[in-house]
């Protein structure tokens, strides 16, 4: 539970500009401990409850008007599971990726990346 709750708050960290969510949620993994895998594997579990809420906020925003009209159900169906498939392929990818290769340099990209960003967003 603690080990989940520390990996939360690096979800939440991943906000600032240049942090990866993934990077952030397996990077806190690794250095609890937590073997390479399952750190992947629980990284892309705790993007679900985001999803669902990003998907919420979108039928509340368009029932309150604030969102453009649908295409037809046809086309919205051929997205979504084309979406499906894609990240379902992207999600077992990823998860061999970090569990045969070192995260170093993506770890250095996201560093460099979020330092970036945030001078440029404040200056």
């Amino acid at each position: 539970l603690k080990d989940a709750i520390i990996i939360g708050v690096a979800q939440a960290i991943a906000i600032l500009p240049g942090i990866s969510r993934s990077g952030a949620t397996i990077g806190t993994s690794l250095i609890l401990g937590v073997k390479r895998e399952e750190a992947a594997r629980f990284s892309f579990l705790m993007v679900i409850p985001l999803i669902f809420g990003k998907m919420a906020k979108d039928a509340l925003d368009f029932m309150g008007g604030d969102a453009p009209q649908l295409p037809n159900a046809g086309i919205m169906a051929v997205g979504f599971l084309a979406a499906m498939v894609v990240g379902i392929l992207a999600c077992q990818w990823m998860i061999k990726l970090v569990k045969n290769s070192k995260l170093t340099w993506f770890a250095i990209y996201c560093a460099a990346a979020g330092v970036f960003c945030m001078i440029y967003t404040f200056i």
